[in-house]
């Protein structure tokens, strides 16, 4: 399971968002939630997690949409509204890329799939772990542990 050339780079479809990581991921996951299906207008959404001090935005500036609330944060192109990246504030410092908005997504494969109960019956993933709503809180450490295992190859 290997992750992306560092540093990579992704943006919006119209190319007026751009951000750059520098970390590696510490998870992959696909969404299948109707919330995600919604926004990404698919049967699930992609995402690639990184460190917060490992991403930045190079061009541009998001702006809120989607859900909105103290610890979440969907950040979207002003311009073409593309859902880009996600936000939690500062006790949770990681970004959640959608996987599909990086330059080179060919690397991304989902680690864990959420809201497996909302999915649709035709959308697999291959993920190694599935969970029927979100990976509770003391759960998210050992899959990091055993995804940042995996990567070592």
């Amino acid at each position: 399971m290997a992750g992306p050339s560092l540093p990579a780079e992704g943006g919006c479809r119209c190319g007026k968002l751009r951000f750059r990581v520098t970390a590696p991921p510490i998870l992959t996951a696909a969404c299948h939630c109707t919330g995600c299906q919604r926004m990404s207008g698919g049967a699930f959404s992609t995402t690639a997690m990184f460190p917060a001090d490992g991403f930045e935005v190079i061009q541009g500036a998001p702006v809120l949409g989607g859900l909105k609330g103290p610890e979440l944060h969907h950040q979207h192109c002003p311009d073409c509204l593309s859902w880009v990246f996600t936000t939690f504030g500062p006790e949770r410092p990681i970004v959640n890329v959608r996987a599909v908005m990086l330059d080179d997504p060919s690397w991304f494969v989902p680690f864990v799939e959420s809201w497996t109960s909302e999915k649709f019956a035709w959308a697999e993933t291959g993920a190694v772990h599935g969970f029927e709503e979100f990976p509770l809180p003391e759960q998210r450490p050992a899959l990091m542990a055993e995804f940042a295992e995996r990567a070592k190859g």
